[in-house]
């Protein structure tokens, strides 16, 4: 866009003075140009300084004599120096007083003289021509809704920042409606704007963009761990905890509820972790299996003259010499009954001591002890049967060979609890020579299925 371009023309006023024989040209300047009371000539006014939007759609503002330019931002400008001079010489730059010729000597003219000034100008105690601020004096006619914006000879009536002319009138710019100022959301206020961030999110020092919070490092809002994410944080518990419905807080994991196979014996829950306890007489291996303790060789309560027994949960204290009258102790836990003594011919030739230990409920049919013959005769018949201590059927005995039986658990046993079982075997030769021979077993049920 290219405005019209005007030179100054010169308006010669000649005033007659009666007592001086000289003459004052005053100028006044046209549009475009503006009279320089400092230099006495019109100078060009530079509209793209003084006019607020001068140019429109992204143009630039180039100032030329008379005028402006509104011309693309990629335009080159080139100014010649001639024409610049000639402009300012046309434009009155050498009329602006003339005298008749005088004597050098002769007084300065009365500063009592009155001249004339052009129109937004008055005289001023040193007799020259100043521009007239009308928006100090307020004898502008801007609206109470504009601002009043002094120019040299003249003044003009612009909106306050963040308004825009309507007409008459200043109405608002919303500013949200241009391109985005705001990182996130934009608020229009009358004469501004604002911006807002989503949660999560604060104003960076630019008031228009929006940088993520870490609220971890905030205040940390979680009870345990905390993770930041983009506009938002996530909270996580340590291992034993799980995170409340509130998504913050953390509340123990009572791990025993979850099974009831954790422990062995029995589980005790604790703030974020679990144990595993085990009865008396048992120890905790490997955090959750329960192993016997084998009294006998941590803590031997038992006396000189007896045998410490070690069973599941527990031991027992047996006499050394088990044996009853008539019998004899002939080695360890075997007892004889001597031929010599009349009493011995109706009872069992020898007592042998055992003592085992079994798991309270063992599954059944069980294999629990195999009796066997210490000493073969030739031509002889061996037999085996449970003479005693198997009222309730618990156990069945199951000849394996001619010189041998499994006693086999056929009922589950519960403990504790002591079972004594006699396991008879009786021999039988040609010559119809009979003798027997007895095994004592006592069985220990523990408390417990371990």
């Amino acid at each position: 866009m290219l405005t019209a371009l005007f030179l100054a023309a010169l308006i010669l006023i000649t005033v007659h003075s009666q007592e001086t024989e000289e003459t004052i040209t005053y100028t006044q300047c046209t549009d475009g140009y503006e009279w320089d009371p400092v230099r006495q000539r019109c100078k060009d006014i530079d509209e793209c300084e003084i006019v607020p939007d001068a140019c429109k759609g992204g143009m630039k503002c180039v100032n030329h004599y008379g005028g402006y330019l509104c011309l693309p931002r990629t335009a080159q400008i080139i100014v010649n120096e001639r024409e610049e001079a000639a402009a300012e010489s046309t434009s009155g730059r050498n009329s602006v007083i003339r005298r008749t010729p005088a004597d050098p000597q002769r007084a300065p003219p009365n500063p009592t003289h009155q001249i004339q000034c052009a129109a937004g100008y008055e005289q001023s105690d040193h007799n020259v021509c100043q521009d007239i601020d009308e928006c100090a004096t307020g004898t502008h006619n801007c609206r109470a809704d504009q601002v009043c914006v002094n120019l040299r000879g003249s003044f003009s009536c612009q909106c306050p920042p963040g308004y825009q002319k309507r007409g008459e009138q200043c109405v608002d710019i919303d500013e949200c409606t241009l391109p985005p100022y705001c990182h996130h959301r934009c608020v229009n206020t009358p004469g501004s704007y604002y911006c807002q961030c989503n949660a999560g999110f604060q104003l960076a020092s630019n008031n228009h963009t929006c940088v993520d919070i870490n609220e971890c490092d905030a205040n940390n809002p979680c009870a345990q761990q905390c993770y930041n994410i983009l506009g938002s944080f996530i909270c996580q518990c340590n291992p034993g905890f799980e995170l409340s419905s509130d998504r913050i807080n953390c509340e123990d994991t009572d791990e025993c509820r979850t099974s009831s196979y954790i422990c062995q014996y029995q589980c005790v829950n604790e703030p974020g972790k679990f144990s595993c306890v085990c009865p008396e007489g048992y120890q905790v291996v490997g955090g959750r299996t329960c192993q016997d303790i084998n009294e006998c060789e941590t803590t031997n309560e038992c006396r000189e003259d007896e045998i410490c027994w070690n069973y599941h949960g527990g031991f027992r204290c047996y006499p050394r010499n088990p044996c009853q009258e008539p019998y004899v102790l002939t080695s360890e836990n075997r007892c004889l009954c001597p031929v010599s003594n009349a009493i011995c011919r109706e009872l069992p030739y020898s007592v042998v001591y055992k003592y085992m230990s079994i798991r309270s409920d063992r599954t059944v049919p069980s294999d629990i002890f195999q009796i066997q013959a210490t000493t073969i005769y030739p031509n002889t018949i061996n037999t085996f049967r449970i003479k005693s201590g198997n009222e309730n059927g618990e156990f069945y005995l199951r000849q394996t060979s001619a010189v041998s039986a499994m006693l086999v658990l056929v009922k589950s046993l519960s403990g504790p609890r002591e079972h004594i079982v006699d396991l008879e075997m009786l021999t039988v030769n040609s010559l119809n020579y009979r003798t027997s021979s007895v095994l004592r077993l006592t069985i220990i049920v523990g408390p417990y299925a371990f």
